[in-house]
């Protein structure tokens, strides 16, 4: 490592890591998220059903070129690599704030700054969840640069202490983009408000660029609330809902604190730990507040996991958390304690790539369905081309399936055909596709790992349903799924309604 910079390594792994992804985004199908995402960038409008609408709006340049989908998946690569980038830049600035507020034996612990941030990059990196991130585009994948970004601006103030018109203009902006991302940007904007109340001195609540930046944040996320004025709010509605999740279970908060420290690894949590311990005290507010970043969000998903939650919906907390992890891995590090560092890097990044290989194969070591959740990512296009085909050729009303994470797959790679979501529960599909009419004849896909039996008889139903043919999806000569294709005839039940 002597013969490169600290930064030059961190911009070779960077590199390493984005070849990668970029040889996986061409070898794997959408997921469901990246599907019901890019059919946001095809029926462009100012907001949506379950997300702010920025995720869509973002990829609309490139949905317009193409349908590749590694060509798509460049966008989400490359706000990967400006995720890695400000992570490094956040830490430079960390490194720099605590130098310019301490003297003695704190000032002179701190290793030099550009290992610090190499060390930052090397935590992201070697974690599984946001390689994730990187391939396919998530909201996730958009907040986590705008927080950081809005990250570089606290550091900015605390160490300023003032800001010009550029500078709240930008702040505004971050904000109005962050809105745009994802509803849970309000928990990035608390944080960044604790940065300004932590100064004992409150100027800029009377300053014209503190009310500019507010007024230019709310005008950027007009299109959502307008939206949701119009439909009801039913984007909040769907949101509460999904947050508060089922019933509370202390089980489920236990297995989301251990899927959280699997897949953002132990690496970043020893860096955090000993950052808070050698590093927290001096500056003890300031810092605090600044790892509200972190703190405010992850607290909040992990009070809510007990009733459910995802994992990667921690994601930009951890990529702000980043930094300070760097920081106390790097004064680790400059103390000759590498052995247990190398160990957690080495075993994350062997995690990292039997997860890469995993995802390639198919999982082909499970042997039943619906215990492999990677046939997820294969066989939809062949199956939704197919769909086309035969909904065509039966003169058919459009394609159906009885579950809406079906619905996005089907959707894409089955356009123009419309898709119809055979259930009570108000969605996306509503808004897009209409509600199913009364009589309709229509191509029913059942896939086998979330099957469901035909939806004929008593109630919203067919009145028949006949199997077309069914489709196996085979990879390194093992079947990894099935899709069923019936043909069902003469709608009979009430309009899909709520």
């Amino acid at each position: 490592m002597r013969q490169q910079s600290p930064s030059s390594w961190a911009a070779i792994c960077v590199c390493i890591a984005a070849l990668v992804h970029f040889a996986l985004g061409f070898a794997i199908e959408f997921s469901v998220d990246e599907a019901h995402y890019v059919l946001y960038a095809q029926h462009l409008a100012w907001s949506y059903f379950d997300h702010p609408p920025l995720v869509g709006w973002i990829q609309w340049p490139l949905v317009t070129l193409t349908s590749c989908e590694g060509i798509i998946r460049l966008l989400p690569e490359l706000l990967w690599i400006l995720s890695c980038y400000l992570v490094y830049q956040v830490t430079l600035e960390v490194h720099h704030f605590i130098q310019g507020r301490n003297t003695g034996y704190l000032t002179s612990a701190l290793p030099s700054a550009n290992t610090c941030g190499l060390m930052a990059v090397l935590a992201i990196i070697a974690a599984p969840m946001p390689h994730v991130l990187a391939i396919g585009l998530l909201p996730d994948t958009l907040l986590a640069p705008l927080s950081l970004g809005l990250m570089l601006v606290a550091l900015r103030w605390l160490i300023k202490d003032h800001f010009s018109i550029a500078d709240w203009l930008v702040t505004g902006v971050l904000l109005g983009l962050a809105g745009l991302s994802k509803y849970t940007a309000a928990f990035t904007a608390i944080a960044l408000l604790l940065i300004f109340l932590s100064n004992p001195r409150k100027p800029w609540i009377n300053k014209l660029g503190f009310w500019i930046a507010v007024v230019v944040a709310l005008i950027l996320i007009s299109p959502v609330l307008y939206w949701n004025w119009i439909n009801d709010w039913i984007s909040f509605k769907y949101q509460m809902a999904h947050g508060a999740g089922s019933v509370w279970l202390w089980r489920r908060l236990g297995a989301y604190l251990g899927i959280q420290v699997l897949v953002f690894g132990p690496l970043m949590i020893l860096g955090a730990y000993l950052f808070v311990k050698h590093f927290i005290h001096g500056t003890k507010l300031s810092l605090l507040a600044l790892l509200g970043f972190f703190v405010i969000p992850f607290v909040v998903f992990i009070s809510l996991s007990g009733g459910g939650g995802l994992p990667h919906w921690t994601s930009p907390a951890w990529f702000c958390l980043a930094p300070f992890a760097g920081i106390g891995l790097a004064k680790a590090w400059s103390t000759q304690h590498h052995h247990l560092i190398r160990i957690l890097f080495i075993t994350q990044i062997a995690i990292c790539c039997m997860g890469f290989t995993y995802v390639l194969s198919g999982g082909i070591s499970s042997a039943a369905f619906k215990s492999n959740p990677i046939a997820d990512l294969y066989g939809w296009k062949l199956a939704g081309q197919r769909a086309a085909e035969l909904t065509q050729a039966s003169k058919a009303n459009g394609i159906a399936v009885q579950n809406w994470t079906l619905g996005s797959r089907a959707a894409w790679y089955a356009q123009p055909i419309p898709v119809f979501v055979l259930d009570a529960r108000k969605d996306q599909f509503d808004l897009w596709f209409g509600q199913l009419p009364r009589g309709a004849n229509i191509l029913l896909i059942n896939w086998s790992g979330m099957s469901f039996a035909p939806p004929v008889g008593s109630g919203p139903a067919f009145e028949r349903c006949e199997p077309l043919e069914t489709l196996e999806i085979e990879r390194f000569g093992q079947i990894l799924s099935k899709f069923d294709f019936s043909l069902c005839r003469n709608w009979q039940g009430p309009e899909l309604t709520e």
